[in-house]
This record gives structure tokens, C-alpha cells and sequence, in this order.
């Protein structure tokens, strides 16, 4: 469970709309374009109801996935998580048989596409399937960008259509089609009673499965806490107001007979319009928005499921070339893997039937992904540190497990069979192959250390790898902390303990505990191992109660000083050290002190960051090396540019605009930490931190001056 290098790790090039594509393209096809009318011939009129529950359920998965998302975006989604919260048995159930039941499920979209095209064109499904599945491989191995670029043309296409769909139909319903007849249409409500309307909600359900595919690729999304989670809500508030709509008005136009036994009712109530465009183009409009549905479903599922053999293959569970990266840094053997595998359902199986069979392994699999956000969160791994909550924990989650449960069982005995089999033949997999290659428990065993058992300290290991590749969040103080912290020039002949002595009292000074308390802490997490100490630098680090806001010591020693740890054998070796980062932080936010440790981490790690430590002339200059770029501007305060604005006055009369602070004030060879009385002065050299609009405001405000 080592630390993703850079070589290994997907490029982040996907942004907020695609993910809200990848979601969206997911969940039409099959849902839309062929369910409605078999799904009214076991609920009556009231289908449209039925979708909009069944978007309701999937929300205890949804919010789960997002959860599980955010704390650990990797490549492989449902298996990552449930390999790390559950171990890897369960990780190789989830994996592989997510990775089945998405490639059945794709390659069952790609042959629904050669069903339409056959509506135009007398050409042969399968071989139409099959040629469709090269060319969405070849798109992915081309890149995720590539890929991405292609589900945003297709969902922009598949939502405008379907959009104009339901406003032609809406505006049919309430002005072209009298109003009898309307009503006549929604008479006999629930012809089969509340429990076919029920079974109907479980027929429907597996429209929304396809929500959370995306979170097979969360490793390749930029800033996933706010994208994943975002993307995905939006993606079923639309997803299911279409569903909504668009079945209300199937329903209102279509006579019942005919949609009872109708498999292209989207196409069939478009006949039903006004022809104020010719009915033939109406038509075709339809069948090219079912196209783009099943070819959006079916490029997102190579996408999705070329990532399960890829993690898997980085935990040894399957065979380690399928996680090699090719020429455009992406899992080509993988994806050359998947492909292969839709090939081979296409030409030999029945994909529709196996494919329904399928969702009702992927109801199980939320079953796991539900037990899994309970299990880290109960583990209390301080690194699991989820960018965005699932509300209403636990009982969103378990809300979650017994919907699926119900909804497997109103699927019946030959549903339940299939999700055993497939759960033997992972089991079988793992027994054999992968046992034997990995050694590694999952967040499950914390939660048995609370109760005396064992637990994996290599998880909270890699977890805290994540942070690190993460990041900080946009509320994290990390700027505001290095620009007010202390700093210390370390003297020949002065050591490691003598550092800890002299930050502890600059310390207390500001959080007002006692300097001795703080200096027998710092020096007994470097004692006992808990000091990181890397690449010429240490972090010495706490956490305290009662305090309101992290502070930072900066130390530096241009010799450098030797500060012993303890090594993997239980020794103590002396590491020679130039940058010392001494961190308290408040107790009750461990997330955020995590990831500033992370932070200062990354930083370390950048090439040639001790050199240019010490080759900094002051503590202003050490500063900003620290401080994140494009987050801070620093310019010398003179009367003859833009600067003099500044001149003479208090900082608590300067007119800065929101989201900035005069951070630092470095005046003759010194540093000044600015408090509201601080008078700025002629030569003085100020560091304003704060967002990127606020600093362009102030160089603005510089220029016009000037």
C-alpha cells in the first residue's frame, strides 16, 4: 500500500462537467428509451412516479460513494473502497464483479445502439456492437480528456434533444390534447395495487445504478471534494426530473395498450405530436438522442470499468501489467482487457437478459458500500478525512442496506442466484491468485483494536499518502499559519532540544499553555517515532485542546543540525536537518491538521528545497517559499510607484479588499507580524496573502495609482 509515485498515478483532467457527464451518460439508456412502457404495463400510470421514488433510493449510495470519493479518490471506486474498509477479500468480490457486471452492462448499451442504427440502416447489430467497442477502446487509451470530451458532446446532445422532448410534450399535454382525455389517460392509478407500484420502483431502479460509476475515476478529477459530490447531485436532480417528466408525458400521450407492449415509447410518443415539424424528423431527432444515450453509456462504461482491473492490479490482486500505463499515461492494458471482455459478451451471450441479471449484484454492492462508510468512520483512522460528509450518518447508510436488500429480493430467486455465483467466483479468484499476494487488512480491523483486536497501521500510512497527493482545501489556513509564524535562525553549536525549548516559549506566549507542557510533548513524539523527519527536514507536531487556531515555528539551520528518531528496526539514528516546521494545532480538527502536514510535506519534496532554504537571505524569503503560489503577492512599500497608497497608515485603515490580509512586514532586516495599530512605513516590504481575484484587485488598485 505504498505511496502512489507520479509515473503510476492518473493525470487529473477532469473538471465538474465531466463528472456531471460521465454520471449523467451513465444512467440514460436502456432507462429511458426501452423501460417506460414495460414499466407501465406493471405500475399503470403511476410510473412516473415509480422513477421519481426510485431516484429518491439511490440517494443512501449516492451520498456513500460520494463520501468514500472525496477521502480517497484512486482509480477503481467501489473495489478501492471496500479493499481498504473491508480488506481484500472483499475488495477482489467488489472489483471483479463490478468490473463483470459494468462490462455486461456496456457491452449490452452497444448493441441498443446497433438495434437504432438498424431502424435506419439494415446492418448487422452485433458486428456493429463489436466494431463500436474498438472504437470507444481506442478513444480511451487516447486519454481521460479524450474521453471526457466525447460524453460531453454526446450527454449536451442527449439533454437538448430530451429537453426539447419534454417541452413539446408538455406544451401537447396542457394545449393540444383535451383535457377528458388526459384525465381518462391517469384513470385506474394503480392498476396492480401498492404492490406493483413497489415492484415497479425495483423494475426502475437500476435506471440510477449507473450515478455512481463515476466514482471509478475520481483519481483522474480535479479538486474532488467539490466535483464529485456536486457533479453527482446535479447529475440526479436532472436525471430525474427527466426520467419524471418525460415518462409523465409518455404516459399522457400514449394509449395504454400500446405502451404496454411498446419498446421504443420515446419514438412512439413523438409520432404523437403536433407535426408543426415534419413527423419523420421528430422521429429521427428521438432515435439520434437514443443514440447518443446508449453511446454515452457505453463510452462511460469503458472509462469505468478499465479502472477495477487497474487497482486491482497495483494490489497485486490481479496480474501487475494490467497496471501499467501506456503512451498517453493511460491503463491501456486495461482498457485493451475490458474491451476484450465486452467482445466476447457481445458475440456469445445474451447481454440483456445477463445484464439485468447484473444490477442486482450492483444493489449488492451498494449493500457494501453502505457497511463500508460505516466501518471508517467507526475505525477512526484520523486520515480518513472525507472531503464531503454523507448526512444523516448512519442512518442514511442504513436506510441504504435494507433498500437493496428489498429491492434484490423483489428481483427474485434467479437474481439471487446470479449474485451468489458471481460472489463464488470472485471468492474462488481470491482464494487462489490473490490470497497468497497480499498481506494487508482493511479499516475493519481498527475498529476490532478499539475492542482489543489487531489493526493495519499501513492503512493510516497510505491514507495519509492521499492527503498528501489531495492537497488542501480552500478553507484550510495553511497561509494565514506560515505568514504569522515565529522564526528561529538555528546557531552553531545549538541542538534539536535546544530548538524545542525556545518554540515552546514562543508557543506559549500565544496559546497560553505552559512552555514546559509543550516541550516534554514535542520532545516525546520524537522519542516514540512520531516526528516526520524526510529530506533534510522535521516536523514535530501536536494536537491541544482549548486552543482556536493552528501556529507554526519556523526553524532553520544553514549547517544543519542532527535530531534523532527512532528507525523501522526500533533504533535510534540521527538524520541531519535544516528545516525544522513545529506545528500545534486544535484538537477537535485532526482533518486539517493532517493535511497541513501534508502540505508542508509537498513542499519539502519539491526539488531543490533545501538549497533554496538555504540559500534564503532572511525569514521572509523562507516564508515565501512555503506559501502556495498565486496566493500571495509581496512588493516594497516606495514614494514614487502605486505603493505609496500605503504609506504612513495604520493596516487597519488600509482599504484591502475581502478574502485578503497583510500577512508579514518586513522592515530593516526584520520581520513584523501586523496587528491593526501597525503603522506602514517607507522601504517596508509587504506580503498580502488571500485569494487570486482579491490579489489581482489590489495589483489593480497598484497600477492605477502608479
Amino acid at each position: 500500500m505504498a505511496e502512489l509515485d507520479s509515473s503510476s498515478r492518473l493525470k487529473k483532467e477532469l473538471g465538474l462537467f465531466d463528472v456531471y457527464a460521465i454520471s449523467t451518460g451513465a444512467m440514460f439508456s436502456s432507462g429511458f428509451f426501452l423501460l417506460p412502457g414495460l414499466a407501465a404495463a406493471k405500475a399503470g400510470p403511476s410510473v412516473f412516479l415509480a422513477y421519481l421514488c426510485a431516484g429518491f433510493l439511490i440517494l443512501p449510495a449516492m451520498f456513500s460513494m460520494a463520501e468514500l470519493s472525496t477521502a480517497l479518490p484512486r482509480a477503481g471506486g467501489a473495489y478501492f473502497f471496500l479493499d481498504r474498509a473491508m480488506g481484500p477479500m472483499f475488495g477482489t468480490i467488489g472489483g471483479l464483479g463490478t468490473f463483470l457486471a459494468l462490462a455486461l452492462k456496456t457491452a449490452f448499451a452497444l448493441i441498443g445502439i446497433g438495434a437504432y442504427l438498424a431502424i435506419f440502416v439494415d446492418l448487422p447489430i452485433k458486428p456493429v456492437a463489436v466494431l463500436l467497442t474498438v472504437v470507444f477502446v481506442a478513444i480511451n487509451i487516447m486519454g481521460a480528456k479524450e474521453t471526457a470530451g466525447l460524453q460531453r458532446i454526446l450527454v449536451v446532445i442527449l439533454v437538448a434533444i430530451l429537453a426539447f422532448f419534454i417541452v413539446q410534450g408538455i406544451y401537447e399535454v396542457s394545449f393540444s390534447q383535451s383535457r377528458e382525455l388526459t384525465r381518462e389517460r391517469f384513470n385506474d392509478f394503480l392498476p396492480h395495487g401498492i404492490e406493483g407500484f413497489i415492484s415497479t420502483i425495483g423494475f426502475v431502479f437500476v435506471s440510477y445504478a449507473g450515478l455512481t460509476k463515476v466514482a471509478s475515476v475520481a483519481e483522474e478529477v480535479k479538486n474532488p471534494d467539490r466535483n464529485l459530490p456536486l457533479g453527482m447531485i446535479l447529475s440526479l436532480v436532472s436525471t430525474t426530473f427527466i426520467y419524471v417528466t418525460g415518462v409523465f408525458v409518455i404516459v399522457a400521450l400514449m394509449e395504454p395498450t400500446q405502451l404496454y407492449t411498446d419498446l421504443t415509447p420515446v419514438a412512439s410518443t413523438a409520432a404523437e405530436f403536433t407535426p408543426w415539424l415534419p413527423q419523420s424528423f421528430l422521429v429521427g431527432l428521438i432515435s439520434v438522442s437514443a443514440l447518443a444515450a446508449f453511446a454515452s453509456t457505453g463510452n462511460a462504461g469503458v472509462m469505468a470499468s478499465s479502472r477495477y482491473p487497474l487497482a486491482m492490479a497495483r494490489d497485486s490482486l490481479l496480474p501487475v501489467g494490467l497496471s501499467k500505463l501506456g503512451r498517453f499515461s493511460t491503463p491501456t492494458v486495461a482498457i485493451l482487457m475490458t474491451g476484450a471482455f465486452m467482445v466476447f459478451f457481445i458475440v456469445v451471450l445474451d447481454a440483456e437478459g445477463i445484464a439485468k441479471l447484473a444490477s442486482a449484484f450492483q444493489l449488492f454492492i451498494f449493500i457494501l458500500v453502505n457497511c463500508a462508510v460505516i466501518i471508517m468512520r467507526e475505525s477512526k483512522i484520523k486520515s480518513y478525512d472525507p472531503g464531503y460528509k454523507s448526512p444523516w450518518y448512519p442512518w442514511m447508510q442504513v436506510a441504504g442496506i435494507f433498500i437493496s436488500m428489498i429491492l434484490i429480493i423483489s428481483m427474485g430467486w434467479l437474481a439471487i442466484l446470479f449474485t451468489i455465483g458471481v460472489i463464488l467466483l470472485c471468492l474462488i479468484w481470491y482464494l487462489k491468485y490473490a490470497r497468497k499476494r497480499v498481506s494487508r487488512d482493511g479499516a475493519i480491523g481498527h475498529v476490532f483494536q478499539r475492542l482489543g483486536e489487531r489493526q493495519d497501521d499501513g492503512l493510516d500510512q497510505e491514507f495519509r499518502g492521499i492527503l498528501k497527493e489531495k492537497g488542501l482545501r480552500q478553507e484550510d489556513p495553511f497561509n494565514e499559519v506560515v505568514a504569522r509564524a515565529h522564526y528561529v535562525e538555528i546557531d552553531n553549536g545549538q541542538r534539536f532540544e535546544d530548538i524545542i525549548k525556545e518554540a515552546s516559549v514562543m508557543f506559549a506566549d500565544r496559546i497560553g499553555v505552559e512552555a514546559a507542557k509543550l516541550e516534554k510533548c514535542f520532545m516525546e513524539g520524537t522519542k516514540t517515532g512520531a516526528t516526520p523527519v524526510s529530506s533534510g527536514a522535521a516536523l514535530p507536531h501536536m494536537h491541544l485542546v482549548g486552543i482556536d487556531q493552528p501556529e507554526m515555528v519556523i526553524a532553520r539551520s544553514r549547517e544543519g543540525i542532527n535530531v534523532e528518531v527512532i528507525d523501522v528496526l526500533g533504533d535510534e539514528v540521527a538524520q541531519r536537518t535544516h528545516a525544522i516546521f513545529l506545528l500545534i494545532s486544535p484538537e477537535d480538527n485532526p482533518g486539517q491538521h493532517l493535511r497541513m502536514l501534508a502540505e508542508l510535506a509537498n513542499k519539502i519534496d519539491q526539488d531543490d528545497f533545501i538549497e533554496s532554504w538555504n540559500e534564503a537571505s532572511n525569514g521572509a524569503h523562507l516564508k515565501q517559499l512555503l506559501l502556495n503560489d498565486g496566493r500571495y503577492i509581496s512588493f516594497r512599500i516606495r514614494p514614487d510607484d502605486g505603493s505609496k497608497i500605503f504609506m504612513e497608515k495604520e493596516i487597519k485603515d488600509l482599504k484591502l479588499p475581502e478574502d485578503s490580509l497583510v500577512a508579514m512586514i518586513q522592515r530593516k532586516g526584520r520581520v513584523i507580524i501586523p496587528k491593526g495599530n501597525t503603522v506602514v512605513k517607507e522601504n517596508d516590504r509587504m506580503i498580502i496573502i488571500g485569494e487570486p481575484y482579491s490579489l489581482q484587485e489590489i495589483n489593480t488598485m497598484l497600477d492605477e495609482e502608479d
